[in-house]
């Protein structure tokens, strides 16, 4: 294929910030680029406020006006590059912006407002001491990329924004970093676009706050369990570090770490530990049930050392408020397992030993923890539910603090009718 004869008029560093190669455009990327361009190129902006933005926005790594263009002729540049790679036709392609793109965008005005308070909220602070060793861009150049906001699409403006504060490295506080998620998912864009790269000034670790959006801890690595699964270091380091969008980079693990310190220093008997992994995983342990334990705990450990070395485990009181209202779903359950059997054809544990050790759990170790486990099992076993047994384990999950897929997992149970 020849190159386009826009593509020869590049140099060589602009052809890399562009991504630019010979090979078609599969996914519309070109389109979505010329869409930017041209909202700045037909704007009202002056050259020298789109000069500022692009050069926040790309850390000063390629200027246009250091290779004699003005910021407009080297994005229409860009336009005629982008629109001489047409993109193959290919079943599935994801169709351009021009017919997607609107349709679920919201309205411009409907969040600009937003998007300019944030940056102009950050260029207020430029006047006064930042919380990190991060320098701010210049309250010109964030000027201008409240002018984006404002005078093109607040769309463009947030992701330049958001790239500026990257950057920069300008470390914001965890209520902004919520509020750009918010935003985000104004927009459709991934949790991740947010997320990398920004530099976040977490809170400590706490293990009492709920802020996973499905299962967390000990019944969520049972969760994790399949076929081909292995009970080994690498597959706990997977859950380990499985912290979740929004959550303070350890969270996963502590709150692992600290179901499994629980479940260690019970008196909880070792067979009833590997009833109980058996249970929840669907599948029956090959390691010992306090050697499972114990590989958990200093995986986790390990985990945490390395992502929050200034947090000290601890185990927090149970909430044992929620005793009796969890321990009577799980024995009005036990009658309709009585005769089921976890891998029935490797290694068969009998459901009676799980429930009995769930009841341990519920009664003598913590609640919330037993109602996780519990919810695990009913989807190992297949239980059928009704939809007002399903209301009240929704009841019980808002108590206890559960994201908002928890324990909607179980919803395919519902008996029909």
């Amino acid at each position: 294929m020849s190159v386009p004869w826009a593509a020869s008029n590049l140099s060589a560093d602009e052809r890399s910030i562009l991504g630019y190669d010979t090979s078609h455009d599969e996914w519309g990327y070109a389109d979505e680029l010329r869409e930017d361009v041209r909202g700045l190129v037909e704007s009202p902006l002056t050259d020298e406020a789109i000069r500022a933005v692009w050069r926040a926005a790309a850390g000063g790594g390629w200027d246009p006006a250091a290779h004699g263009m003005n910021a407009r002729d080297w994005r229409r540049r860009i336009d005629e590059t982008c629109a001489a790679r047409p993109p193959r036709k290919i079943p599935g392609r994801r169709p351009a912006p021009s017919s997607w793109w609107g349709a679920w965008r919201p309205a411009a005005d409907e969040v600009r407002g937003d998007v300019v308070a944030e940056i102009r909220s950050c260029r207020e602070q430029s006047a006064g001491p930042l919380p990190s060793p991060g320098t701010l861009p210049s309250p010109d150049t964030l000027s201008a990329l409240e002018e984006v906001a404002a005078r093109v699409h607040p769309d463009l403006g947030f992701r330049l924004f958001l790239r500026t504060l990257k950057v920069y490295s300008v470390r914001i506080e965890k209520a902004r970093y919520d509020r750009f998620q918010a935003l985000g998912q104004r927009f459709g864009h991934p949790a991740p676009l947010i997320d990398s790269g920004l530099d976040v000034a977490w809170p400590p670790i706490d293990t009492a706050r709920r802020d996973a959006t499905w299962d967390f801890g000990f019944s969520h690595l049972a969760g994790q369990a399949h076929q081909d699964w292995r009970e080994s270091r690498e597959e706990i380091r997977k859950a380990a570090e499985g912290d979740d969008i929004g959550q303070t980079p350890g969270s996963a693990a502590a709150v692992l770490l600290e179901d499994t310190l629980r479940l260690l220093r019970s008196a909880l008997p070792d067979a009833a530990v590997t009833a109980l992994w058996a249970g929840a995983s669907d599948r029956p342990g090959s390691t010992d049930g306090r050697d499972w334990l114990r590989l958990i705990a200093d995986v986790c450990r390990e985990r945490l050392r390395e992502a929050a070395p200034a947090y000290t485990p601890v185990v927090a009181p149970a909430r044992t408020e929620l005793v009796g209202t969890v321990l009577r779903e799980v024995r009005e359950t036990a009658p309709a397992v009585v005769d089921k059997v976890v891998s029935p054809h490797w290694h068969p544990v009998p459901a009676t030993d799980v429930m009995d050790a769930l009841e341990h759990v519920v009664t003598r170790i913590d609640p919330d923890l037993g109602f996780r486990l519990f919810l695990r099992v009913l989807s190992a076993l297949s239980v059928r539910l009704t939809q007002e047994q399903y209301d009240r384990y929704e009841a019980i999950g808002e108590r206890f603090g559960y994201g908002e897929y928890h324990v909607s997992d179980l919803e395919h149970l519902i008996e029909a009718g």
